[in-house]
This record gives C-alpha cells, structure tokens and sequence, in this order.
C-alpha cells in the first residue's frame, strides 16, 4: 500500500462532502422557490449520490483480483421525488383553482441535520489528514 493512499481516501472525502454540503445549501436556499426558472414548476429537492471508488488489481502474492479502496467519488445530484408540499394561499400567484400552492420538498429541520452530519464528517477528513501528517513528519524525523 501506498503511503499517500490515505491522504487520497482523505482528500476524496473532503471533496465529496463539500459537494454534499453545497447541495443542501441549494436546498435551503430554495425552500421558498414555486417556480423554477428551467421547468416554472415548484424546486426539487436535491440529493448528492457518491459511492467508493476502487481500484480493481492483481495481488502478485496470490494471482487473485482485489479491490483497492481509493475513496469516494461523486456520482452525480439527483432530485428527490417525494411529494411536493401543498400550502392554502389563495393570494399567491402560483396557487391553483382551490387555492392551493406547490410548495418545494425541502424540509429544513432534514436540511439542517445532513448539513450537521456533513460538517462532522468533513471535520473528521480533516483531522485524518492532520494525524497523517504527524505521523509523516516522525518518520521524517526519525529518518535524520
């Protein structure tokens, strides 16, 4: 293994929860919006999807194949398709015959714990890293 594979494992977990980060910042900010600029229908929820990234190999040892983890790579955003929110306005432009707006799917109280969620486990990447240097820099000390 590689030394600097843990920092790449690290550094691929920072990458994504900043992506995840950024997508629920989009929802909250959204969580008012009744007409999208691209569909004039009610914001979508969005979901950030990752999943590991391997790397298939042949052990040398052995002849068999193995999975080398490398991380985690983002596979893309998707929409989240609960149902919309219906909220009585009649004075709203956007409400229908009986009175009734589309509201977005974006529950804040979801938002926030993800955002929490997100925040702790980039906060983790982090001190990984932090260790990961530590200990290079013994080794480095101790090579002298």
């Amino acid at each position: 293994m590689n030394a600097f594979n843990s920092l790449n494992i690290s550094a691929s977990g920072l990458s994504a929860e900043r992506l995840r980060m950024d997508t629920i910042s989009s929802n909250i900010a959204n969580v008012d919006t009744t007409r999208s600029d691209t569909t004039g229908q009610p914001y979508r929820r969005k979901i950030a999807v990752f999943q590991e990234n391997l790397d298939k190999s042949i052990n040398p040892n052995t002849g068999q194949a193995e999975d080398n983890l490398k991380g985690v790579k983002a596979v893309g955003i998707v929409d989240d398709n609960s149902p919309l929110k219906q909220e009585y306005d009649p004075t709203n432009p956007d409400a229908n015959a009986d009175g009734y707006v589309a509201m977005p799917n974006v529950d804040i109280l979801n938002e926030m714990a993800d955002l929490i969620s997100s925040t702790r486990a980039y906060q983790a990447n982090v001190s990984v890293m932090g260790a990961e240097k530590s200990m290079f820099s013994t080794a480095l000390q101790i090579g002298k």
